[in-house]
């Protein structure tokens, strides 16, 4: 089961392969502002538990099972930030209190509050 670094790691990787296609460590590292070195130990332990490939040139991409993962989380960042502001909060508390809730949240919870938000 991921953490919830690994799980921000993961987040990272999928919007930065939407955004560009190809990532390396140094794009993460840019796009979380975090140090080279956290990024790597990060990057790491994502491609120890078969999350991420990383090619010979650096490259970063997604394992079936982590763009999975990561899909999953931001999906859940998406829903949550569309929550909050629809019930007035601003768009850049939202993202970052989405951001805090969906590492946090049961599937079971957020199931049921993505039932609730489709019926609005």
């Amino acid at each position: 089961m991921l953490k919830e670094s690994g799980e921000m790691y993961l987040e990272s990787i999928y919007v930065l392969c939407e955004e560009k296609g190809k990532v390396r460590s140094i794009d993460v590292a840019e796009h979380m502002s975090f140090s080279k070195p956290s990024v790597s130990r990060g990057v790491g332990i994502l491609k120890e538990q078969n999350y991420i490939k990383v090619d010979k040139d650096g490259y970063i991409t997604l394992t079936e099972e982590g763009a999975r993962e990561a899909k999953k989380i931001f999906d859940r960042h998406i829903l949550l930030t569309k929550l909050l502001v629809s019930m007035g909060v601003d768009e850049e508390t939202a993202a970052d209190d989405a951001c805090r809730i969906e590492h946090v949240i049961s599937d079971a919870t957020f199931t049921a509050i993505k039932a609730f938000v489709e019926k609005l």
